[in-house]
């Protein structure tokens, strides 16, 4: 960062330099601007609408300013420059790629978008870096897209420290794209809302504050949303026994709740039924884990977070139709009361079960919701949970892995993932993931019913370059697009 007392002094050639106190671009906005690589046949910068016009705005400056900083800006690369303009005294210009790009058939997403979402990410960083507090963006053609890379990238959880990033204001630059802007900020928020919930402390965010949290986060809109907390007293009432017997372990009490969008004007309109696994931590139980890394077992209730965030989306886009969400909340804990190896516990449609391994306690847990859910005569039922390491093999990071008995239900959440980036793959019915997803499949009578077995996506380390390490909360953002897509099918 530049000293507090000295002056920035630009040059470019053929002109008079000119100044610009630190206290003055300080103390004003950032924006972030974007360019595409140069074709081979034209050498000339192809900057988007939005730099076009502000180049157009400072007399060539910034096209000037680029062509002599150095090699043209690649995709996902930037370059900052001081004092171009008085209104935004730090410049970022963000590298987009190739105008030609696309959906990628190999690839299975939006290239286009995702170039965007990186460029815009990386800009907005590099400000927040710099302690820059209001920055605008360029909408890049896309402006959710560009919302979308803005407010996953400038994420972080820093709640219990004591030293924070600086809270970051983002706004569009220009009119062109507003809706698609606040779009993509819901879209990135639901996301963030359930990082937040993933990344925090098994200690805080036990069964009974993530519900807390989750309502909280409805109340807005509780004209055409219900939440049922549940307790124990009413899971022993259901006969939900395959969870019960995974929470007695724990001496936090268990919590199923149950989340109502009514968003459809016809009511009679069968809902869609997002079921997400809430294990808030996973000590293994009898068959405990090594501790390496068993502190990102905080996470395993990641299939719940992105499932209630997604509906917590939905209620905000205001999307016209009805989704319940179904969250059996516990802990997996070592105790006299756990689950033993060798256990037989009875599921809610009578089903028995033989527990060898205490640590295979999601789809246990799964089983009575899935089992419940049914009861509302679904025109469709998603799972997503934290199941296999099978699935961090097979697919690692690149996507989540989907089990599913409908074509139908498929190529709707398949195209979704087109168009948020956050991709899913679908699985055959071989190998260590997929005898998780058929025991589920035990539990199951509905034609259209698809298991996300999203343990490979849980966090992130620098595979998606617009989300920081850590918990990603993925992939709240496809479950939205699904739920938008089928909202608008007639």
């Amino acid at each position: 960062m530049l000293h507090p007392l000295r002056k920035v002094v630009l040059a470019r050639p053929n002109c008079r330099l000119f100044s610009v106190s630190q206290n003055y671009w300080h103390a004003k906005k950032g924006l972030v601007l974007g360019v595409y690589e140069k074709d081979k046949e034209d050498d000339s910068l192809h900057f988007t609408e939005a730099a076009e016009s502000f180049d157009r705005s400072v007399s060539g400056k910034l096209s000037e300013l680029l062509s002599i900083s150095g090699p043209a800006l690649k995709k996902g690369k930037n370059r900052i420059f001081y004092g171009v303009h008085k209104d935004f005294p730090s410049v970022v210009v963000v590298g987009l790629g190739k105008t030609s790009a696309n959906v990628c058939t190999k690839e299975n997403w939006d290239t286009c978008k995702e170039n965007i979402r990186a460029a815009v990410s990386a800009g907005c960083r590099l400000l927040q870096d710099l302690e820059v507090p209001e920055l605008e963006v360029d909408p890049c053609g896309d402006a959710q897209a560009a919302a979308e890379g803005a407010v996953l990238g400038l994420f972080q959880y820093d709640e219990f420290k004591q030293k924070k990033k600086m809270a970051v204001k983002t706004k569009l630059h220009g009119s062109s794209g507003t809706d698609g802007w606040e779009r993509g900020v819901l879209y990135g928020e639901g996301q963030n809302l359930a990082r937040r919930l993933m990344e925090a402390p098994a200690n805080h965010v036990t069964p009974t504050f993530f519900a807390k949290t989750i309502e909280q986060e409805l109340a807005p809109f509780s004209d055409k949303v219900t939440v049922h907390k549940r307790p124990q007293s009413w899971i022993e009432g259901q006969q939900m026994g395959a969870f019960l017997s995974v929470s007695k372990g724990s001496e936090e009490p268990p919590v199923f709740l149950e989340l109502h969008y009514n968003g459809n004007p016809d009511s009679s309109q069968p809902p869609v039924v997002l079921v997400g696994k809430g294990i808030t931590f996973d000590s293994g139980g009898i068959s405990l884990k090594p501790s390496s890394g068993m502190d990102a077992m905080r996470a395993d209730m990641g299939g719940a977070a992105t499932v209630c965030s997604s509906i917590v989306t939905a209620a905000a886009l205001k999307l016209p139709i009805n989704i319940i969400g179904l969250a059996p909340l516990c802990e997996n804990m070592p105790s006299g009361k756990a689950n033993k190896p060798g256990d037989v516990v009875r599921a809610k449609n009578g089903k028995t079960i033989q527990v060898d391994n205490t640590d295979a306690e999601g789809r246990l847990i799964l089983a009575d919701a899935l089992c419940y859910a049914h009861s509302f005569k679904p025109k469709a039922i998603v799972n997503a949970a934290t199941l296999t390491g099978a699935m961090d093999v097979a697919l690692g990071s690149a996507a989540t892995g989907v089990f599913t008995n409908s074509d139908w239900l498929w190529d709707r959440l398949h195209k979704a993932s087109i168009a948020t980036g956050d991709r899913v793959w679908r699985m055959p019915l071989s190998g260590g993931a997929c005898t998780a997803a058929a025991f589920l499949g035990e539990f199951v009578t509905a034609t259209h019913w698809a298991h996300l077995d999203i343990a490979g996506v849980m966090s992130n380390k620098d595979e998606v370059p617009y989300l920081r390490k850590g918990m990603s909360g993925r992939p709240t953002r496809t479950l939205v697009e699904f739920a938008a897509g089928l909202s608008a099918e007639p």
